[in-house]
């Protein structure tokens, strides 16, 4: 919500507190559609227009809905992206700046809004392999998270985060069969479609950002495997 504020003082000033809340209850259920961080500020925008006319820039809020969102994005994304002009890398260091100085003046309540999935923490820590992380996380908000809730110093050349590469890159550099598990389906099917990537072992995990659709249709697809958060930890050992 603050870097959409700051990107867009003026559709923001006004906004009651009521309505911020609506907003960022919507945003729990749209969530699984933000691929990286910086997309959120897009769908808490999008939700300001769809509630207030008297502000909409895009062609797509009037007859919006929350579950449109979740069926459409990858089509609204690059609509609301081009009618409103913006361009990705400057939303990426808009989110990594407010980042920055949130983490600056207030490390503690920064840590404290973010978490690890109860049992995730002590899998990483007792993992029996070398552990690589790729997330689309800066890598050095992925580092810090890592060292201040789960206790795991992760050397830098084994974070692979958002700008540091494409998958294929990075598949490169990991060269392991070991689990590739996140939260997103789309995300794994990026991965089938690189040659490279074939001996990936991929899982899909049942919580997080994905919905119960994106989870029937994991089902049906041979090489991903559904796992459930008490799995996490086997598949690691």
């Amino acid at each position: 919500m603050e870097a959409a504020k700051i990107r867009w003082p003026n559709l923001f000033k006004d906004v009651e507190s009521t309505l911020e809340d609506w907003i960022v209850q919507q945003m729990f259920i749209v969530r699984p559609v933000v691929e990286t961080g910086y997309e959120n500020v897009l769908p808490v925008r999008l939700l300001l227009e769809m509630r207030v006319p008297s502000i909409r820039k895009s062609s797509v809020a009037e007859v919006l809905t929350v579950d449109g969102i979740l069926e459409n994005w990858s089509k609204l994304k690059p609509v609301i992206m081009e009618e409103w002009g913006e361009e990705r890398d400057h939303l990426i260091d808009l989110f990594g700046k407010v980042r920055d100085e949130w983490m600056e003046k207030d490390l503690a309540t920064w840590i404290g809004a973010n978490r690890f999935y109860p049992g995730v923490s002590d899998a990483l820590k007792f993992a029996s392999s070398k552990l690589y992380i790729v997330t689309t996380k800066q890598s050095r908000f992925a580092d810090t998270l890592l060292r201040e809730l789960a206790g795991l110093t992760i050397p830098p050349e084994r974070i692979f985060g958002l700008g540091t590469g494409s998958l294929k890159a990075t598949s490169k550099e990991t060269r392991t069969r070991r689990p590739n598990s996140p939260d997103r389906l789309a995300t794994l099917k990026n991965v089938m479609k690189e040659p490279e990537l074939d001996r990936w072992n991929l899982y899909l995990g049942d919580w997080g950002y994905n919905t119960s659709k994106e989870r029937m249709e994991a089902a049906t697809i041979p090489r991903i495997q559904l796992i459930q958060l008490s799995d996490f930890s086997k598949k690691l050992k």
